[in-house]
Order: C-alpha cells, then sequence, then structure tokens
C-alpha cells in the first residue's frame, strides 16, 4: 500500500532515489581528475547531510513514539527487525539522535552540510561535558564555537579542542574548572569502561574495551615490556620463512602471554567454583590420532589441532565418559556447592544457559538444582541444570507458587534440559528446549 505524506519529505526521499538511481547508472569513464574530485566532494557532503537527516528522522520517530504506536516494539528493535541493522548499530543511532535533539543550532549546521557527521558527534560529545552549573547562555555560547571550529578541524580534532572549550566560554573559571572538569572526564571514563569480545567467524575475535588513562597505561606498560621481547633473534634472522613480526602483533602476543602467565599461577579469580579455564571436547580416538575435530566448548568455536597441542603441553585432563548421545555420565557429589569437575561436565552438556533463546555463555552460568537442596535435591548431574543470573531467578522455585505459576526445568528421558513454561504462557505446559539441543523428542 503506497503511503501518502503530509509533509514533502516523503517525496523528496523518493526523488533522491530516483536521483541515486541515475547517478549508480551514470558512465563516469570521461570525467578528468577535477571533476572526479568535485563530483567526490558532493558526494561527501550529500551523503553527510543524508545521515544526518537520518539521525533527526530516528529523533523524531522516537520523540513520536512512531514504532511502539505503529508495530509495538521499540525505534531500535524496528530499525533491527525491519531494516537489518545490527543492535549496537540501531542503538547507536537513538543515542546520536538524543544527543543532536539537544543542541539546535549543530542539526541545522549537520542538515546544512557544513558539519560531518562524525564531527557533530564529536561536538555533542563534548557539549555533554559541560559542567551542569553551566547557563543555558554559556551552553549556547560553547555550541557555536564548537560549529565555528568545525570549519577548521576533523572530528578527532574537534573532541581534542574540547580540552580548550571553557577557556572560550568561561575563562573566569580558571584551574578551579580544569580541575573539576579532569574530575568529570575520570567518572565519565569509569561509568564508560567495558571490554567486549566478539568472534567474527572467520577465527578471529575483536577485542575492544575502554578504560581510564590511568587503568589502560598500567595495562599498556606490561603489554610493551613483554612486547619488546618478541623482536626476532639474529638467529631467527637467517630463516627465511621465519615471520616478521610487526609492532601490533607483538602486543597481541603479549597481551595473550599476560593472561597465559596469570592462569599458569592461578593469579586469576575463580568463577563458578572452578579456577577460569579453556574446556576443550575430543574422542579418545582423535586425541591419539590427529586431535582432528575439537572445539572450544564454552563457545562452540572449533580449534585446529596444533592449537589443540599448544593447549596439551600446559593442562588440566579431566576425563570425561559421554553415552551415545554424548550426554556426559553423572559426577554427582554430596556437596551442595558444584564441585570442579562437575561444572565442567555441565559445561560439556549445556554449553550455556539452558533456557531458549538465551545465548548467554557457560561463564556466565550458574549450576541450578533442579530439585532444590533444601528439599532434597542431589548435586549431581542429572539435578543440575546451568542458567544465568536472570533466569536463575525465573525458574527457582517459590514454595508459596500455585502449581504450574513458575517456570521449571527438567531433564527430558534422553538427559537434556528442558523449560516448561506457566500455565499463563501455554496452558499445555509443553516443554522447550534451547535450539542447541535441538527439538523435544
Amino acid at each position: 500500500m503506497e503511503i501518502e505524506f503530509a509533509t514533502q519529505t516523503g517525496e523528496a526521499l523518493a526523488a533522491v532515489g530516483r536521483a541515486l538511481d541515475a547517478a549508480v547508472a551514470d558512465d563516469r569513464s570521461l570525467l578528468s581528475p577535477a571533476q572526479r574530485l568535485a563530483v567526490l566532494g558532493m558526494a561527501v557532503v550529500e551523503a553527510g547531510r543524508l545521515q544526518s537527516l537520518l539521525v533527526s528522522l530516528v529523533g523524531e520517530a522516537e520523540a513520536a513514539e512512531a514504532s511502539v504506536v505503529e508495530v509495538g516494539v521499540t525505534t531500535r528493535g524496528w530499525l533491527t527487525d525491519t531494516h537489518r541493522l545490527s543492535p549496537a548499530e540501531a542503538s547507536g543511532l537513538v543515542k546520536q539522535a538524543g544527543r543532536l535533539q539537544r543542541f539546535p543550532l549543530l542539526r541545522e549546521a549537520a542538515l546544512d552540510g557544513e558539519v560531518r557527521p562524525q564531527q557533530a558527534s564529536a561536538i555533542t560529545r563534548v557539549l555533554e561535558t559541560l559542567p551542569d552549573d553551566f547557563s543555558h547562555a554559556q551552553v549556547a555560547a560553547a555550541e557555536v564555537e564548537m560549529v565555528v571550529q568545525a570549519a577548521t578541524f576533523h572530528s578527532v580534532e574537534l573532541g581534542r579542542l574540547g580540552r580548550h572549550l571553557l577557556d572560550c566560554i568561561a575563562p573566569e573559571v580558571g584551574e578551579a574548572a580544569e580541575a573539576k572538569r579532569l574530575e568529570r572526564e575520570l567518572e565519565m571514563a569509569r561509568k564508560g569502561r567495558g571490554l567486549t569480545f566478539t568472534d567474527d567467524g572467520h577465527g578471529s575475535t575483536l577485542i575492544r574495551g575502554h578504560l581510564p588513562t590511568a587503568d589502560a597505561e598500567l595495562l599498556r606498560v606490561q603489554v610493551e615490556a613483554i612486547a619488546r621481547h618478541r623482536h626476532r633473534s639474529a638467529l631467527e634472522m637467517r630463516d627465511p620463512l621465519a615471520s616478521i613480526l610487526t609492532p601490533t602483533q607483538r602486543r597481541a602476543d603479549a597481551l595473550v602471554e599476560l593472561a597465559r602467565l596469570a592462569a599458569l599461577h592461578q593469579d586469576a579469580p575463580a568463577h563458578g567454583g572452578d579456577r577460569p579455564r579453556i574446556s576443550v571436547v575430543i574422542d579418545y580416538d582423535s586425541l591419539l590420532s590427529d586431535c582432528v575435530g575439537a572445539g572450544l566448548v564454552e563457545r562452540g568455536v572449533g580449534i585446529t589441532a596444533e592449537q589443540l597441542r599448544l593447549l596439551a603441553c600446559d593442562a588440566d585432563i579431566l576425563p570425561a565418559v559421554l553415552d551415545g548421545e554424548g550426554v556426559p555420565l553423572d559426577v554427582g557429589r554430596t556437596k551442595r556447592l558444584v564441585p570442579p569437575d562437575l561444572r565442567v561436565a555441565l559445561v560439556l552438556r549445556d554449553r550455556g544457559c539452558v533456557f531458549p533463546g538465551c545465548d548467554r555463555p557457560p561463564t556466565h552460568g550458574d549450576a541450578h538444582h533442579i530439585v532444590p537442596w533444601i528439599a532434597g535435591g542431589e548435586t549431581s548431574l542429572t539435578n543440575c541444570v546451568l542458567v544465568c543470573r536472570h533466569h536463575h531467578n525465573l525458574v527457582e522455585p517459590h514454595p508459596n507458587a500455585p502449581p504450574g505459576s513458575r517456570w521449571e526445568i527438567r531433564l527430558g528421558p534422553d538427559g537434556l534440559p528442558e523449560v516448561l513454561p506457566p500455565t499463563r504462557v501455554d496452558p499445555a505446559r509443553a516443554p522447550r528446549r534451547h535450539v542447541r539441543f535441538g527439538t523435544v523428542a
């Protein structure tokens, strides 16, 4: 169904689409170098204006709760489901829109093409660090100053110019304001700290993080100290096939070495009753032959035989007997707390939170007693499952709850976990399984 728009925005964007079709199909082979650069410059400006318009439209849709009213989901969810943006991309757009809405002069400059989207993002981050007690006039003056500076500096430089913004709009504040600014930056850095590990699906993991500068410096000097010893020796230099390590490769190796040393000396804190470890599942015949088919249990990522051999040089070997369905046999204990060998068996079987649709890995999992310990339940493989903290609270039995009113977990006839929904979700309480286990038999 074709939508009729009450304003010219929809028709204008449709015209932009037709113009882009013409530009894409155009033969540019006869353009001179000067013409190519001119066309490229126009594309940079107009693409920036379109991106800024997109951010503005996201902000307007968010303010009007358009997606909630129309389809019952958030703007972030709509962007993800309808236009295949990743959750991070959608969240970034929504946050950027919220920031830009606060600064009308900057928004207008971005829509006019005077400020690039990356510059606008840098400017909003700078303006948000201004003192809370600044008047509206002072904030407006800072906004004007940053827009003016955008004509000269790119986004990274604009972020650095924010350090001197107070000298332009409130020179009387002086050293006291500088001290407060440093305190605010430290507080924001602590709140914004984080570390993520993202598998790229091609054998590598992207590590991305933010740390307060002083904390990052502690890590940096340790890594650099180890990296300095990663230069090729004189003997290696004689080997034409020996790899030449770049500085970034040496730092990457040094970071892994730091983790290896911590694991070797057991300095890392225990998790779930056991020190951090990498679990590898492999059948005995493969172990004796080529070590083919090994994989990191906790994330289901395959590793090569060479990597396995390297791990096996300094590894704890814990035999686990599996049945024909690949389910570890019972290694129950009389203790209430789950011992290390039982937790390894739980990881081998459950491979993460067993609640359907949950993607929390084993490192985020609690060992949940199906029949509570206080009610006589054993600490055994047949009475425990891995669940994340959120779902642990969801499935924990409540003594006063009516039958069928709580989510429940049980083991199916094949020994794999099943989740029973409450009657308010499914009157029949048909068991569900996580997709990693397949369908209920």
